[in-house]
C-alpha cells in the first residue's frame, strides 16, 4: 500500500501499458483516474481499480480537454501525486518508397501531424496542466512514455521516432525545471511488449521480435508498469530527468 492516499492520472489508462499501470497502483493503494478516447474501455477498466476510481474521457492532444480533465480531478480529489503521461498512437511509413527508380510512397503528412499531436504535445499539454498543481504542493511525480526507438531509431517510424525522441528531451528539461518544487520527472522506454496490438501481430513478427529480445520473451504490460510503480515510489526519491530501459535487453536495429 505504497500509494494509499496518492491520487494517480493515468492517460490512455483504457486497456495494454495504460491498463496494466493503472491496475498495479491500485493495488498499491493509490485512487487512479485514468483518461482515455475509448469510452467503452475505459468504463470497463475503471471497474477493476476501486471504488474511487474515475474514468475521464480525454483527447490528450486537445488542450482545453486536457486542463478540463485536470481542474475536474483537483476539484474532486484535492492533489494529484503522480501524472503517467501513457497516451500515444502509431501510424507507420516510410520517408520515402522507390520502386524500379520510380518514387511509388511516401509518409503522409497527416500521419505524421497526428502522431506528433498525441505523442509529442499530448504529453506537453498534461505535465504542463499538472506542473502548477504539483508546484502548490510542492511534491509530485511526472512519468513520460518513451520508447527504445526514441533511443536507437526504428525503419518505418519517423513520426512516432520523433516524438519518443522529443519526450525524453523534454524530461530531461522538465526535470531541471520542476526540481525546485521538489517534482520528479523521468521517462520510461519499454521494449517489444505484449499489448492487445502487438498480440494480434502474424507469428512469425512476433517469434522474430523474441528472437531479437536477449531474454527472449516479450515484455508484459504488468512489467513496465512495475518500471513506472518504482520511479513513483519513495524507492526512486533522488532520481530524476533519468530514461529507464524496460526491453529484455534489445537493441533496436534496422
Amino acid at each position: 500500500m505504497r500509494f494509499k492516499d496518492k491520487v494517480v492520472l493515468v492517460t490512455g489508462g483504457a486497456a495494454g501499458i495504460g491498463k496494466a499501470t493503472a491496475i498495479r497502483f491500485a493495488e498499491e493503494g493509490a485512487t487512479v483516474v485514468i483518461c482515455d478516447v475509448n469510452e467503452t474501455l475505459g468504463a470497463e477498466t475503471v471497474q477493476l481499480l476501486g471504488p474511487r476510481a474515475a474514468f475521464y474521457k480525454v483527447n490528450v492532444a486537445n488542450r482545453q480537454e486536457v486542463q478540463n480533465w485536470v481542474d475536474d480531478v483537483v476539484a474532486q480529489y484535492g492533489r494529484i501525486d503522480v501524472l503517467v503521461n501513457n497516451a500515444g498512437i502509431l501510424r507507420d511509413g516510410q520517408l520515402i518508397k522507390f520502386k524500379e527508380g520510380q518514387l511509388v510512397g511516401q509518409m503522409p503528412e497527416m500521419d505524421f501531424d497526428l502522431v506528433i499531436s498525441v505523442n509529442l504535445k499530448g504529453v506537453f499539454n498534461c505535465a504542463q496542466a499538472v506542473a502548477p498543481v504539483m508546484a502548490e504542493q510542492k511534491s509530485g511525480v511526472i512519468l513520460n512514455a518513451t520508447s527504445v526507438v526514441g533511443l536507437d531509431g526504428n525503419f518505418g517510424q519517423t513520426n512516432y521516432v520523433a516524438t519518443k525522441s522529443g519526450v525524453i528531451g523534454m524530461t530531461k528539461v522538465w526535470a531541471r525545471e520542476l526540481g525546485k518544487f521538489s517534482i520528479r520527472v523521468n521517462a520510461v522506454a519499454p521494449g517489444f511488449t505484449a499489448t492487445e496490438m502487438v498480440t494480434a501481430m502474424p507469428e512469425k513478427i512476433l517469434d522474430g521480435m523474441k528472437a531479437r529480445t536477449p531474454l527472449g520473451r516479450l515484455g508484459e504490460p504488468r512489467d513496465i508498469a512495475n518500471a513506472y510503480l518504482f520511479l513513483a515510489s519513495e524507492e526512486a526519491a533522488f532520481i530524476t530527468g533519468e530514461t529507464l530501459r524496460v526491453d529484455g535487453g534489445i537493441v533496436v536495429g534496422t
